[in-house]
């Protein structure tokens, strides 16, 4: 298994409940600079070693720094979303119906990558 692949205890600090530990490894991570506003957000995606996926953003800059981190999980036909206090169950095909309606991406049309990061972009902006 390469570096890059191991998985390790990670333990996410963050402001809407309690730090969120979990068996992992980072797969992705992004950042960018508002000038207008004068915040720098940052973006990381964890993948858990139960295939689960972790969502961690941190918004800094100014007199403003917050950390929210959210554990994704599918069990059955329903995707399980946990802030660390609250957890909700969603039906897997709903969320993405009102995922593909946020974003206005029609059906079979298939968003590209940068379309992507402009739309996860935008939705933490």
């Amino acid at each position: 298994m390469s570096t890059q692949n191991a998985m390790e205890q990670i333990c996410l600090k963050h402001d809407n409940g309690n730090d969120l530990r979990f068996f992992g490894r980072l797969f992705s991570e992004c950042s960018w600079f508002d000038e207008k506003y004068g915040i720098v957000t940052r973006q990381k995606l964890y993948i858990t070693d139960h295939n689960e996926q972790v969502y961690y953003i941190i918004r800094s800059g100014g007199q403003e720094h917050n950390r929210h981190a959210y554990l994704l999980s599918v069990q059955g036909d329903n995707c399980i979303i946990y802030n660390g206090s609250s957890e909700i169950a969603i039906q897997f095909d709903l969320l993405m119906l009102a995922v593909r309606g946020l974003c206005g991406i029609q059906d079979g049309d298939p968003p590209t990558l940068s379309e992507v990061e402009h739309i996860v972009k935008a939705a933490t902006a």
